[in-house]
């Protein structure tokens, strides 16, 4: 996966322990209040990632741009994890979230570069027929980002952890929100 503009974005599978104190950095910065993180010990994120790991239906991987560590991407089956009982699944469906790391330097487009590479990985795998995202309703940042790769919102559904938009992006929207072939 690349993206001109803004260099290489690849992934590679997260191991938990190696990547737990870059993870911790990330998770903890005030940027990223929304992953609800913002109390976590090292070694509380080193366990939710080790729990992940060991996840059949969540999966984590570390994005990295032109090789350095610069984004987390989570994919998870929703008939399994996260939304449970809070939508009726269709065949294809797969979770995603995604956390670009905080950084001094500004790269313009590089947030929507991350979630379009984001995207354009979990639409690699024919599987894949819709992607399922559950974003806080006061994350307007986010559901630009979304908008922009072609989630269209559903509606809002209560989470344990938060009020939640349900939104959805099917390959074919993807494909024409960004004018590419996922």
């Amino acid at each position: 996966m690349s993206t001109q503009a803004v260099g290489r974005l690849t992934v590679r599978p997260l191991d938990p322990r190696a990547d737990a104190d870059v993870l911790h950095r990330w998770v903890t910065h005030p940027k990223a209040a929304y992953w609800m993180m913002q109390d976590a010990r090292p070694e509380d994120v080193e366990s939710e990632y080790l729990r992940i790991a060991a996840h059949e239906h969540h999966h984590a991987l570390l994005g990295l741009h032109d090789g350095e560590p610069a984004f987390l991407m989570e994919h998870y089956d929703p008939r399994h994890v996260e939304l449970v009982g809070l939508y009726e699944p269709q065949p294809g469906d797969v979770g995603m979230h995604f956390l670009v790391a905080p950084s001094d330097t500004s790269i313009h487009g590089f947030t929507l570069a991350v979630i379009t590479a984001v995207m354009r990985e979990l639409f690699a795998d024919p599987a894949t027929r819709r992607v399922v995202v559950e974003p806080d309703v006061a994350n307007t940042a986010v559901h630009r980002l979304n908008e922009a790769v072609g989630f269209v919102p559903v509606e809002k559904i209560t989470k344990p952890e938060k009020e939640a938009l349900l939104s959805f992006c099917t390959r074919e929207q993807f494909e024409r929100a960004t004018g590419g072939a996922a």
